[in-house]
């Protein structure tokens, strides 16, 4: 008798549910691979959404990282405080500001990007080729997911 593929015997539900938990206690463990001294997630969260996404309003940067503005106040204030983030007048309205990373605050991106890239790489090279194809595949899969 022939074994049936993961796919006949996991639903769709049951799939998610690993997925997530597996994505979810992933970046736990990426978040934890990080070399930048005393920020905290949330500081480190609102510095790379400022690198990724360029420069934006204190608002604009709230809503990116779901919290309200008074919390991304707190969280801007000591990034500004670290020198790693600076406000500039906005180009046409002078009532807001647009935050942006310093070189500092690019640099120190560049360094929690280090540290996670390089624990995650450790962990890859105990890993077959094949399972290493497998998930260079899950990969390919995941992005494709996440444009949907």
């Amino acid at each position: 008798m022939m074994e049936r593929s993961v796919a006949e015997r996991v639903t769709a539900e049951q799939l998610a549910i690993s997925l997530r938990e597996s994505i979810t206690r992933l970046n736990r463990r990426l978040r934890q691979a990080r070399a930048v001294g005393d920020l905290t997630f949330s500081q480190l969260s609102a510095l790379t959404s400022l690198q990724l996404a360029g420069a934006m309003t204190p608002r604009e940067l709230a809503d990116v990282e779901r919290v309200q503005p008074p919390t991304m106040t707190k969280i801007v204030g000591k990034l500004e405080e670290l020198g790693l983030v600076a406000r500039t007048p906005h180009p046409t309205d002078r009532r807001q500001v647009i935050l942006a990373a310093t070189e500092q605050g690019r640099v120190v991106y560049a360094q929690f990007e280090k540290a996670r890239n390089e624990w995650l790489a450790l962990q890859l090279a105990e890993l077959t080729p094949d399972e290493r194809d497998t998930l260079e595949r899950a990969a390919q899969i995941l992005r494709q997911v996440a444009r949907n």
